[in-house]
């Protein structure tokens, strides 16, 4: 009879513990992955404002395309999506080539190397590009907004249109819209327009020297297709294309200059790596 009782008693525990691990199963399912579900429908709702190509908030629109390039970097609200996106891109190594087109007799093919260390914003950014073509062999530093050439042991002033040229790769480049809130850039809606049945969204984006980029953006994909500006009378248009994602970012690995009409300028990256370390000392005048 003894024996009996004991394992009626037995029985009876695990009983218990199964009605208690029940209970607990019943309450994590009913708590914790609504919470977890509700936190990820807030990211989302955070988000529905961004990619409409009906909206009129012209920041909306920027901040839609920084989404895009940033290709959604996990949860959380778009500021700590921008903050991945930045740290991933704090520092870039590329390398690549640049056909120049000066006539269509004229034609030449140039090797580059480019490393950057990223500021704040684009006015502490440190740049150098080393440039190598069949002829000659140097390198243009932009450090924290002053512009100078390296070339073997020694320093030197670059002309002033190479010195503007090279101004104009940053202030009139993807990172114009990408950092723009960084840089203190206004953004305004200037129009849509429907070409060769793509509708494209005009945002221009003016930084606090009053220099203006307008930025044609896909209402579908928000990318940016192209870019156009303007310098002395004439209007540049810079189209991108070969869209791949590497370390987590969207990157057009292939870009074309025009000036007018006329290409004067196609830009192939061969590889891009972000995050490697970066010496210092390439951005100085030794």
């Amino acid at each position: 009879m003894l024996g009996i009782n004991r394992r009626i008693g037995i029985v009876s525990f695990i009983r218990k513990l199964l009605l208690v691990f029940c209970v607990l199963l019943i309450a994590s399912n009913s708590i914790f992955p609504q919470d977890q579900r509700q936190e990820k429908k807030q990211d989302t709702n955070q988000r529905t404002k961004f990619f409409d190509p009906n909206s009129t908030n012209p920041e909306e629109i920027a901040d839609s395309v920084i989404l895009v390039y940033g290709l959604f970097a996990g949860f959380g609200g778009f500021e700590q999506i921008r903050e991945r996106f930045a740290q991933i891109r704090r520092t870039t190594v590329e390398t690549g080539k640049i056909t120049v087109t000066k006539d269509p007799s004229n034609v030449e093919v140039i090797n580059y190397t480019q490393r950057i260390i990223r500021g704040e914003n684009l006015e502490k950014e440190r740049i150098r590009t080393d440039i190598q073509s069949p002829t000659f062999r140097y390198s243009l530093v932009y450090n924290q907004g002053e512009i100078f050439g390296i070339l073997g042991e020694s320093i030197f002033s670059p002309r002033a249109e190479i010195v503007k040229e090279f101004e104009s790769r940053i202030w009139h480049g993807l990172d114009a819209l990408l950092r723009y809130k960084e840089n203190g850039s206004t953004v305004s809606l200037a129009g849509k327009e429907k070409n060769l049945g793509v509708e494209l969204i005009h945002l221009d984006v003016t930084d606090k020297k009053n220099r203006k980029t307008r930025f044609f953006i896909s209402a579908k994909t928000f990318r940016v297709l192209w870019l156009e500006y303007e310098e002395d009378g004439i209007k540049y248009r810079r189209k991108f294309y070969d869209h791949k994602i590497t370390q987590g970012t969207l990157v057009p690995y292939r870009s074309v200059l025009y000036a007018g009409d006329k290409q004067i300028e196609e830009v192939n990256i061969l590889t891009v790596t972000f995050g490697q370390k970066v010496d210092e000392s390439l951005f100085q005048k030794q």
